[in-house]
């Protein structure tokens, strides 16, 4: 049996990650269009009718900006937490709205996905594992500093979206305003270069295949750059940038464990969700 995996877009202008087998499949977040997330999932063989749910890391624009049409059409469950809910600056109408808890394992089909928190300047940010028989994908990005569970679940994984956002250098000489450099390497915002290569050079599971670096900065950082940095340390990872216009290929994952069920179904405790908004929103977008 087979995984497939790829980003049909990655950055501040949109963010959406596909991960699925032969039957089914999720997206984590949703930051395109309708339309274009349908297009781009028609170039590369994929179908949208696979997908079965879509999961949240967090409240920002970029990464939900195309779930109220998306969930819609294809009548999909959108799994988010209470606190994402309530901040997000969106009417999600009458959309299937579903809490999650960190480390608590969801089901959908052959699919398991488990969220744990991370740091980042949102309202309740998680990242996520997903995991179909023996095979683990991590989508770690929107990070401002590693932490345990980071580590702890990045060293399982056999692929991973790993953000890596900006060099140092090129945040420090670059013309954002000091508030904003300050918001983005202060600790909740985003991993730089050296962060996650630390992550990935410690780390790095010895079965990992693929680390795609993603969320890179349109200002802040160079994809070459990061490319050739990460390649020196891959030991037969393949590294693969993860563009902020365009989708990358698909890539497949083999896995040889028989499959433990036949039925294709979405598992999840039903929970009431809070609609009331907090007085503040926060944000931030790079």
């Amino acid at each position: 049996m087979q995984l497939y995996i790829t980003s049909l877009n990655s950055g501040s202008n949109g963010n959406c990650y596909y991960i699925g087998n032969d039957r089914e499949a999720i997206l984590v977040d949703a930051g395109l269009s309708c339309r274009e997330t349908e297009q781009r999932m028609a170039r590369l063989g994929l179908s949208m009718h696979k997908v079965r749910a879509i999961f949240v890391s967090h409240e920002h624009s970029d990464h939900i900006r195309g779930i109220p049409v998306l969930a819609k059409k294809y009548r999909l469950p959108v799994f988010i937490t209470d606190y994402t809910a309530q901040y997000a600056r969106m009417d999600f109408g009458n959309l299937i709205l579903i809490p999650f808890e960190a480390h608590e394992p969801i089901e959908v089909g052959g699919l398991t996905v488990t969220a744990f928190p991370k740091l980042h300047d949102a309202a309740d940010p998680h990242s996520f594992v997903v995991a179909y028989k023996n095979l683990k994908i991590g989508v770690f990005t929107d990070i401002g500093a590693p932490c345990e569970q980071l580590i702890h679940y990045f060293q399982q994984c056999h692929a991973a979206f790993l953000e890596a956002n900006y060099d140092d250098e090129m945040l420090q000489n670059g013309y954002y305003p000091y508030h904003l450099k300050r918001r983005i390497s202060g600790g909740k915002g985003h991993l730089s270069n050296k962060q996650a290569l630390a992550v990935f050079e410690t780390y790095k599971p010895d079965f990992m295949s693929h680390v795609f670096l993603s969320h890179l900065s349109k200002d802040n950082n160079c994809p070459n750059l990061v490319e050739e940095l990460f390649t020196k340390y891959a030991a037969g990872t393949k590294v693969v940038v993860a563009s902020r216009y365009k989708e990358t290929p698909v890539y497949t994952l083999s896995c040889s464990e028989e499959s433990q069920s036949d039925e294709i179904l979405v598992s999840f405790k039903p929970k009431a969700v809070k609609t009331e908004a907090k007085d503040q929103q926060l944000s931030l977008f790079f």
